[in-house]
């Protein structure tokens, strides 16, 4: 049974729980987190499995979009999304709502049925589309802090890493060679980092030449492209004007 619970309302922060769910995923692998979308199986009733998933959970993230509180299915008993939520309450398993892009409000206890005003007191995380990685960092973090189970797996995750590295983002020592960092970068990288670059860079003494000739000293020339009439050189002399000139 999963560890995590992600409830999302289709249309209004779907994206945002894939995003949840396959980061989680990652970090804490082994079939912990169910979201609806990836983890029922087709071809038995969905109702008894979303029930039984949820109380078996140790925390539920409820996505909540811009649009959320504007659905009217919210109000309707047999809706979903908020089954859900009504079960982690009545199972005391803790909800924590994620509130998707910096415009998306705080829930208010009036704009929700009374079985969800207890929504409105969970404290929440802020997930800003614009620093994706740092929002699933936190909410990771939350759900390791709720979940001993998942606080437990991060910690065998990376035995060595350093207090305050992400054990499964870390660099040590490195020196000589190409490196390759996929996620953050923590810990002694021996030198200078670079992330992000995308055009040429130069570190350390001496000239960069990028895909082109270079010539010093006196009386270098260079002409670049077909010479097939040659290349004369004249001094003192009065340019000839070209047809068309002025």
């Amino acid at each position: 049974m999963p560890d995590v619970f992600v409830n999302y309302r289709t249309g209004d922060g779907e994206e945002t729980a894939v995003a949840i769910e396959r980061e989680l995923s990652h970090r804490f692998p082994g079939g912990r987190i169910f979201r609806a979308g990836k983890s029922l199986t087709p071809g038995r009733p969905f109702g008894p499995d979303l029930i039984t998933n949820v109380r078996r959970s140790g925390a539920l993230i409820a996505v909540i979009g811009p649009r959320w509180t504007e659905y009217t299915q919210l109000h309707d008993a047999g809706d979903w999304v908020r089954k859900e939520i009504e079960e982690a309450f009545r199972c005391a398993v803790p909800v924590i709502p994620v509130l998707v892009g910096r415009t998306t409000e705080r829930l208010r206890e009036e704009g929700l049925p009374p079985s969800l005003a207890p929504l409105a007191a969970c404290h929440s995380i802020r997930f800003d589309t614009h620093d994706a990685e740092y929002g699933l960092r936190r909410i990771g973090d939350a759900v390791a802090d709720l979940v001993p189970g998942l606080a437990s797996y991060a910690r065998q995750a990376g035995p060595d890493a350093d207090p305050g590295t992400s054990p499964y983002n870390s660099m040590a020592n490195v020196s000589g060679g190409t490196n390759i960092q996929a996620r953050d970068i923590g810990g002694d990288a021996g030198g200078t980092i670079i992330k992000d670059v995308h055009a040429s860079l130069h570190l350390g003494s001496g000239a960069q030449h990028n895909h082109a000739p270079h010539l010093s000293g006196d009386g270098a020339q260079y002409v670049a492209g077909d010479n097939n009439g040659g290349v004369h050189h004249s001094w003192n002399r009065e340019r000839r004007k070209e047809d068309g000139s002025r």
